[in-house]
């Protein structure tokens, strides 16, 4: 068919108007949830992801799920494995089309820390931007207490850890025993740790893939909530950890840092620390729109003057 030269006059026009309204594509979005929580809670997982597609209109969000059903889901978040947890989500997200060019990842309280070593371990598909709530990357000092009091596999959880925290029993049982670092017994927290002093690089031979791998991300920002009193101390959410003496040593304060085990250094101001209000887990809508998916889950060409430089070693000691 010929068309009259007219409408080839109008279509220079009709392009870019066409390029113009479209809708800009936002990277995929994964999200790993908490203790006591499960993928597809409609008040937790659901809530985020509805109010991360209300901003970014038309982007992907996959909440990961370990089991076949949100039971499943809601009892890994206290026993088995976390090591053969992060093998079965690095191959849950590489089977997934629509992460195939990379996402940007958002961990909860321990689905933080657990994404994190989804990035060290094996990140294809990769992590643009990783953000955590209230995770515990330096450890705990305490087992968490039971957000849910009624729970009763928290509570089953707490009554295994009473047999001995690093015994093998617990250790290859218990989910929250894997990142329980005592200060009182730093020797056994290395020895018998099966999980947290492998993923923070404290072993004699350093994971040099750990290092790379999370120094390429774009950002790591990090969120403390101001007044959490579930994991102790509330700033392992910025990786400060308890010395032998117990004593509260911030990250720039550690070896982990100074000798650069994990490419915290290298990401300079590319890591971020970031203050919530209130409890842990306790997230306002207004706090995730506008310094959570604003300025970090928008597309790089719409977010990127949005986000301010920080110096990073001045700010890491704050508290």
């Amino acid at each position: 068919m010929i068309l009259p030269l007219a409408l080839f006059s109008l279509i220079p026009l009709i392009l870019p108007l066409a390029v113009v309204s479209a809708e800009p594509v936002y990277k995929p979005v994964v999200l790993w949830h908490g203790m006591g929580d499960d993928c597809c809670n409609p008040q937790s997982m659901g809530r985020v992801t509805e109010l991360i597609q209300k901003v970014l209109p038309g982007v992907f969000v996959h909440s990961v799920q370990v089991g076949e059903t949100r039971q499943d889901d809601h009892e890994a978040g206290f026993f088995g494995q976390v090591n053969d947890q992060v093998e079965q989500v690095c191959e849950q997200l590489a089977g997934i089309p629509e992460l195939a060019d990379g996402f940007n990842a958002i961990g909860f309280s321990q689905g933080g820390l657990f994404l994190r070593a989804y990035v060290q371990r094996c990140n294809r598909p990769a992590v643009h931007r990783l953000i955590t709530f209230g995770s515990p990357h330096g450890g705990v000092a305490d087992i968490p207490n039971c957000m849910n009091p009624v729970d009763l596999t928290c509570r089953l959880m707490r009554s295994a850890v009473r047999f001995g925290v690093y015994t093998g029993y617990v250790q290859h049982r218990v989910v929250q025993a894997q990142y329980y670092k005592d200060p009182r017994n730093l020797q056994g927290y290395l020895d018998h740790n099966v999980f947290l002093p492998d993923i923070n690089n404290e072993l004699g031979v350093k994971n040099e893939t750990y290092r790379d791998n999370l120094s390429q991300l774009e950002y790591f920002i990090m969120v403390r909530f101001a007044d959490d009193s579930m994991v102790k101390p509330s700033e392992t959410a910025w990786f400060w950890t308890y010395d032998e003496n117990e004593d509260l040593v911030p990250l720039d304060k550690q070896d982990m840092f100074r000798e650069d085990w994990l490419g915290l250094q290298r990401l300079g101001a590319r890591l971020r620390f970031l203050v919530s209000p209130g409890q842990h887990m306790e997230i306002s809508d207004d706090f995730l729109e506008t310094e959570i998916i604003h300025p970090y889950l928008a597309s790089p060409e719409t977010s990127a003057a949005s986000i301010p430089a920080i110096s990073t070693p001045r700010f890491i000691s704050q508290p």
